[in-house]
């Protein structure tokens, strides 16, 4: 953890998590081959719809996290991710969260995500 990202006593800002989360899914789609030039490219974007976040246990100034992203559901127009946040070192939870991802096109508005991406996406 960076001390950038920590409040005055130390310990990680709660709204640091979603930053994290998102980094999460980033990777995600990045292993799967794709990004999100990609999705602009085709005049869409993502959004988050909901996000439901329970924070377990407080990460502190010096730990090294673990955030991973698991899709759970794909929607004509929805992506469903169950997300962690673990302490490397103890594997202690830190985060569980449940995102969803809305597909957009250029003016916002929800759209479906092409069958090719989508097939990628799973």
């Amino acid at each position: 953890m960076y001390y950038h990202d920590t409040d005055a006593g130390g310990v990680v800002y709660y709204g640091n998590y979603l930053k994290y989360l998102e980094e999460a899914r980033t990777e995600y789609l990045e292993k799967k081959g794709l990004s999100v030039q990609q999705f602009q490219a085709r005049g869409l974007l993502y959004a988050v719809r909901q996000c439901s976040i329970t924070y377990r246990s407080p990460a502190r100034y010096g730990d090294t996290l673990l955030c991973e992203a698991k899709l759970l559901k794909a929607t004509a127009a929805q992506l469903i991710f169950a997300q962690t946040i673990h302490d490397k070192k103890t594997n202690r939870l830190v985060v569980e969260a449940e995102v969803t991802l809305v597909c957009l096109n250029l003016d916002f508005k929800p759209t479906q995500i092409p069958e090719d991406l989508k097939a990628q996406i799973l």
